[in-house]
């Protein structure tokens, strides 16, 4: 059973940036930065999707736009594993 479902909204656990890929050392997502921030810790975000990692199928995947810029609005959906994210948001 998954820890979040689709239409959760859930808050990064912890400081998310961009992936880069060992083989080449491209960016894992398209035209962003390797390492760049993608979402500050407590950032709120809505899960998109739920799947796993194919090779590790009890390795579940979140697929997560957090909000962006000034108004908020959600960016690109970004993988994120259950330990990155937070039902709760982070006190104050």
């Amino acid at each position: 059973m998954s820890k979040f479902d689709m239409g959760d909204m859930v808050f990064a656990a912890t400081d998310l940036y961009n992936d880069e890929l060992a083989e080449d050392g491209a960016s894992l997502i398209p035209d962003v930065a390797p390492y760049a921030l993608l979402a500050a810790a407590g950032t709120r975000g809505v899960v998109v999707n739920v799947g796993h990692v194919a090779e590790l199928p009890q390795q579940e995947i979140y697929l997560v736009r957090f909000e962006a810029g000034p108004e908020k609005t959600l960016g690109l959906p970004i993988g994120c594993l259950a330990e990155e994210l937070d039902a709760t948001a982070a006190a104050e």
